[in-house]
């Protein structure tokens, strides 16, 4: 279980790098537009297509966590509603174990 959280807490670290990336070339593109000349305009144009492809790259990603993250949800509840006595015992067991952990402070 600490693996998949810990997947997830980089996968969102990635993702908001990414938009940061975005952000910083859509700003280096506004800077550029002072500068003139075949040579700056060629250079807008590759900023324009990189961040085509960055934008197309994070909606993709978003949507791929999106669908993995209600398969998750889906499969939880589907193994509580076919399983209630052993998900009540594991919800004890892990409330007892708690419970232990903070008494001991």
């Amino acid at each position: 279980m600490p693996r998949k959280s810990a997947n997830a807490s980089s996968q969102d670290e990635l993702l908001e790098e990414f938009q940061a990336l975005v952000r910083d070339t859509e700003k280096l593109l506004q800077h550029s537009a002072s500068l003139a000349g075949e040579q700056a305009e060629e250079l807008r144009e590759q900023i324009r297509t990189s961040l085509g492809r960055a934008r197309s790259t994070l909606h993709n990603a978003e949507d791929s966590l999106r669908e993995r993250g209600k398969a998750a949800v889906q499969a939880t509840e589907g193994y509580v509603q076919s399983h209630p006595w052993q998900t009540l015992g594991i919800a004890a067991a892990i409330g007892l174990l708690l419970g232990m952990l903070i008494s001991r402070r």
